[in-house]
């Protein structure tokens, strides 16, 4: 389905590994980040040959959340249109949009919008979602949001990619009216967690699936009965697995592998290690998260750049 998509081709690849970056690049750790020099960061990382920056949907400050829950502070679709401005390849991930606190229209023209503008360089994760200050600040209920997460995908993909689509939803009606601007191709869709459904469920939908961070044991165990779920129901294409890692990338590079919150505490000759066997259970992409390092994130950035990178490249150098 995605011979020719860009940034699907860059990324994915059946049986090998890329890898990318999440956003804010920056060691903030407990503190919020400032946000300084993220579009030169972004711009070494493209350089260096990192597939995407990811991005997440995080619309109030929530201290109960605790980690800190700012995400990148900016609005991750006002954000993300920002960084593919200031940047020529890199693709941007959206990790994820939470399907329920968008109105399904208004996402659909807004996605197709930064579609048509930079053509086959956005990755939409979607989710059901699981911060309840966000869902209360919108007066969305929260227990019913994996049936609200079905309900605004499919009206969303009806928008998108049907011409004059027939819909009558809780989220309104189209009739005799179509969502301009028309897409090429489909954009790549993954769903992100469980978002409230089923394996079986998860077995047919999405063109891909990301989870989160697990040790590779319980990862493998993940991936394996989302394929399996996959195969029960006929889904033979290749359909890739995503996640995000926290990374605290040790100066000695041979500091054997520690976990920390959501990753690993590692030296670099080791993360080569933990990453073949990420590849070897079937992650096809994993992008950093720099929060936690101990390290200024642009130094970081240069080590894995010059010397975990090119082991994992992306798939059209």
């Amino acid at each position: 389905m995605f011979e020719q998509h860009q940034s699907f081709q860059s990324m994915y690849k059946e049986g090998e590994l890329t890898l990318g970056l999440h956003v804010p690049l920056e060691n903030y750790r407990t503190r919020t980040p400032t946000m300084a020099g993220q579009v030169e960061l972004a711009r070494i990382a493209e350089a260096y040959g990192f597939t995407a920056l990811w991005l997440r949907d995080v619309i109030l400050e929530d201290p109960q959340f605790g980690d800190p829950a700012v995400g990148q502070i900016y609005d991750i679709l006002i954000y993300g249109t920002y960084l593919l401005s200031q940047t020529n390849k890199i693709a941007i991930g959206t990790s994820a949009l939470v399907l329920p606190l968008h109105h399904p229209l208004r996402l659909a023209k807004e996605v197709a919008t930064i579609e048509a503008l930079f053509p086959e360089r956005i990755i939409m994760g979607i989710s059901s979602g699981d911060r309840r200050a966000d869902f209360q600040g919108l007066g969305v209920d929260h227990p019913s949001r994996g049936a609200q997460f079905r309900e605004a995908l499919s009206y969303l993909e009806k928008a998108l990619y049907e011409h004059y689509p027939a819909i009558d939803t809780r989220y309104g009606q189209i009739q005799q009216a179509t969502l301009v601007p028309k897409l090429k191709q489909r954009i790549p869709t993954m769903v992100t967690g469980v978002a409230q459904q089923d394996f079986d469920w998860l077995g047919l939908n999405g063109d891909g699936w990301m989870y989160y961070p697990q040790t590779p044991v319980r990862q493998s165990e993940a991936i394996n009965a989302w394929r399996e779920s996959a195969a029960r129901q006929n889904q033979t294409a290749f359909r890739p697995f995503s996640m995000p890692m926290h990374l605290d990338l040790a100066e000695d590079p041979n500091e054997e592998a520690s976990p920390i919150r959501l990753g690993y505490r590692v030296g670099r000759n080791k993360l080569l290690d933990l990453l073949k066997r990420y590849r070897d259970i079937g992650v096809n992409h994993l992008f950093f998260a720099l929060f936690d390092s101990q390290r200024p994130a642009d130094e970081v950035l240069h080590e894995l750049g010059e010397c975990v990178l090119p082991h994992f490249p992306s798939h059209n150098n």
